[in-house]
């Protein structure tokens, strides 16, 4: 077993990358550590081509397992099963600086397979992954154009902080992921607190910087233990092809592209020439063009008129200029009973989004590795079939939807209002209506709307944007709201989110080996227009967060009760809480602080619920007076229950303002006594006059008559004053 140990440096932390040991069949594997979270990373190819598909089949896992943080799996069957939320999300962060780097036209299946093997929950798991996702390509015998470094970036006191760890990260307005080459940049992921273009632009530079060690360490460890890359066959058509497809089609080609109303017409059209194309010379010319090479050729020469005219004369498919924005329309309130509904549309791309409050109880708890154990605001984002004007199964929300709710999720995060201000669970679900184009971003401008429309006291509105870009031969056009053809056909995928202050989220993917600074700092100021542009439609819909929530929303109250109390509001095995929920039919969430928070759609409902847990759970003070019930008799005195739990002792010589000769003359059990508290010794005994509120004494007045001995009055014009009442039979 020959080990082999490498180190680098990320920020001022160690990388340490180990192979040899573990996993030795697969054609590549490494173990990538950083404090001690550890995890294990391999690479494998198949070694037939896989036939009859025209894209390449990568699949990258992220295979959760829970004792690497020392925990057992909370489901019924205690083993980990579909991949969690936080899973799927590091899976697509890494696959997607990997895949422009492998040769086009490979069909082998290659598989990357990331387990954490040890998680401290100080040190992210994420980068990590994808250092060592490239580590095992590159040392692998899989042909792949890497390696690829990865780092993070916060941004804590107006300073940035390089690859920062899960407690640093709490105070940090910046939450950058990036990937890249030695060259460029290949995968840009953030969320961030209104953060400046410019202070984006450096973190994008500066990482850059930073991910140099790690690609040097993956060089060194090619050199030494590299093994040879294998031979593969590729998939490739000859020239003929695309000369032949020219030659029958090509002079009609622009007309069906550019003279299209829309994309089902583009679509129409273009497919009826690909149909006459086939029918009428598959197998004709060359036995070998048959109607599947044909039609991969046909798509290439559409591809290449689209992009050779975007590039020189900057005229888009839809005959737009590069900047110009489809046509946008919003509206609020569309949803009779949902807390909150906002309907986003720019061109036939069309996002429904729908804002559902409810109590802390409701948070979405976490069972995964991620550093949270819960998270207060969630957004969900579904893709139906109809969207798209197609059909498939129903099977759940796929990757792809997973992480376009994650991105609109953290657009939208950093304007929320604080807990204690706003105490709901923030349920935000956006339907893709109709597609063409960015509904990711579709999503956050449809959610600003919704969470305005619900009464959500959100900082300010949020919207966003998907930039695209084509590049040839060194010149490129970037490209505002990109619809579906070009993001297929274009070369970046550059998502901005923002407000007028500053940018909340931004995701970028790219096709090319790389891009220049430069090119970012453009998109990114393109991109700003855009999204302000945007922010105009969105406020003249609803300037402002409405000031009333809607009636089917609940109104939430909070209380705070000491801790040492809360077993009374419970009761035993719940019962109290229970009763209090169904008799004021209210909801009641208990915090372990002693936070109690009871939300209702009855404002009244709520009040009586309140009432009713401030009587059980305050304390007796001197001074105050209480109407109590008798639960016990002596020969000295009467206890008289003042408060849930709490009783105290009317001493039979202040019982009433004259002199009682027998405790039941004036108290038995059951019966209701206004008394006032008089005194609390140390131990919490408590001592209740009635006499003191007869009289209109104070507690004072009261201690002193008790220590002469007795309570009776001297002197006044009370008419009773000095008369026994009637013996009760």
């Amino acid at each position: 077993m020959n080990n082999h140990t490498f180190t680098a440096t990320l920020g001022d932390k160690i990388i340490t990358l180990e192979t040899g040991k573990l996993a030795q069949q697969a054609g590549g594997a490494v173990t990538v550590r950083c404090g001690d979270t550890l995890l294990l990373v391999t690479a494998t190819m198949s070694q037939s081509t896989r036939e009859g598909i025209d894209f390449f089949p990568l699949t990258v896992d992220f295979e959760e397992r829970l004792y690497a943080a020392g925990r057992i799996p909370g489901s019924f069957f205690r083993r980990e099963g579909r991949p969690t939320e936080s899973a799927t999300l590091t899976a697509r962060l890494t696959d997607r600086p990997l895949r422009p780097l492998f040769p086009k036209g490979m069909r082998n299946d290659v598989q990357v397979i990331i387990t954490p093997l040890s998680h401290d929950e100080e040190h992210q798991a994420d980068i990590l992954s994808i250092i060592g996702a490239s580590t095992a390509l590159t040392i692998s015998d899989v042909p792949f154009a890497g390696p690829v470094g990865a780092m993070r970036m916060g941004y804590i006191d107006g300073e940035l902080v390089i690859n920062p760890t899960v407690s640093q990260m709490e105070e940090s307005s910046l939450d950058l992921r990036l990937a890249g080459t030695a060259e460029a940049l290949l995968m840009v992921e953030a969320g961030a607190d209104e953060v400046s273009e410019s202070v984006m632009l450096d973190a994008l530079r500066r990482g850059h910087e930073a991910i140099q060690d790690t690609i040097r360490v993956q060089n060194e460890m090619r050199e030494a233990i590299g093994k040879p890359k294998r031979e593969y066959t590729p998939h490739e058509l000859p020239e003929e092809a695309y000369e032949f497809v020219r030659q029958q089609v090509g002079d009609r080609l622009p007309d069906a592209i550019y003279g299209a109303a829309d994309k089902h017409d583009y679509y129409e059209r273009t497919r009826a020439l690909k149909d006459e194309l086939i029918e009428n010379n598959a197998g004709i010319e060359n036995e070998e063009w048959d109607e599947k090479v044909l039609g991969e050729a046909f798509n290439q020469v559409v591809r290449d008129i689209i992009r050779k005219r975007t590039i020189e004369e900057g005229i888009r498919a839809d005959r737009r200029e590069a900047k110009a924005i489809r046509p946008l329309s919003a509206e609020v309130g569309l949803l009779p009973r949902a807390h909150g509904s906002g309907l986003f549309t720019r061109g036939e791309t069309q996002v429904l989004s729908v804002a559902t409050l409810g109590t802390p109880r409701e948070e979405q708890t976490l069972d995964d590795l991620s550093p949270g154990e819960t998270k207060r605001y969630i957004h969900h984002y579904n893709f139906p079939p109809y969207s798209t004007g197609e059909t498939w199964p129903l099977r759940g929300p796929r990757r792809r939807e997973i992480g376009h709710g994650a991105l609109a999720e953290r657009a939208l995060l950093p304007l929320l209002p604080d807990e204690a201000e706003f105490p709901y669970t923030i349920r935000v679900v956006s339907e893709a209506l109709s597609s063409n184009g960015s509904t990711s971003m579709a999503s956050v401008c449809g959610s600003t709307l919704s969470l305005m429309d619900a009464g959500v006291p959100i900082k300010a509105p949020v919207s966003g944007i998907a930039m695209g870009m084509m590049l040839e031969d060194g010149r490129y056009r970037i490209l505002t709201d990109i619809q579906g053809l070009e993001d297929h056909l274009g070369d970046m995928d550059f998502k901005v989110a923002g407000t007028r202050n500053g940018i909340t989220a931004l995701q970028m993917d790219i096709k090319v080996a790389g891009l220049s600074y430069d090119i970012l700092a453009e998109a990114l100021g393109q991109a700003r227009e855009a999204y302000v542009q945007i922010l105009d439609v969105i406020t003249q819909t609803l300037p402002e967060p409405r000031a009333e929530m809607s009636p089917y929303a609940p109104r939430m109250t909070i209380l705070h009760v000491s801790p040492d109390k809360l077993g009374i509001v419970i009761g035993p095995g719940g019962k109290t809480v229970r009763s209090l929920q169904e008799e004021y039919d209210v909801r009641i969430d208990i915090e372990d602080d002693g936070t109690v928070y009871i939300a209702s759609t009855s404002g009244p409902n709520a009040e009586k619920a309140q009432q009713a847990i401030e009587e059980m759970t305050q304390d007796a003070e001197i001074g105050q007076i209480y109407t109590g019930r008798v639960v016990r008799t002596t020969d000295f005195g009467a206890f008289v229950e003042i408060l849930p739990g709490t009783d105290g002792m009317v001493h039979i010589s202040q019982l009433a303002d004259y002199r009682v000769d027998k405790v039941e003359d004036v108290a038995r059990v059951g019966d209701e006594l206004m008394v006032m508290v008089t005194d609390i010794s140390p131990d919490g005994k408590i001592r209740l006059s009635r006499q003191a509120v007869l009289e209109g004494w104070t507690a004072e007045q009261a201690r002193e008559a008790d220590s002469r001995g007795g309570g009776r009055s001297r002197g006044g014009n009370r008419n009773d004053r000095g008369r026994r009442p009637p013996r009760r039979r």
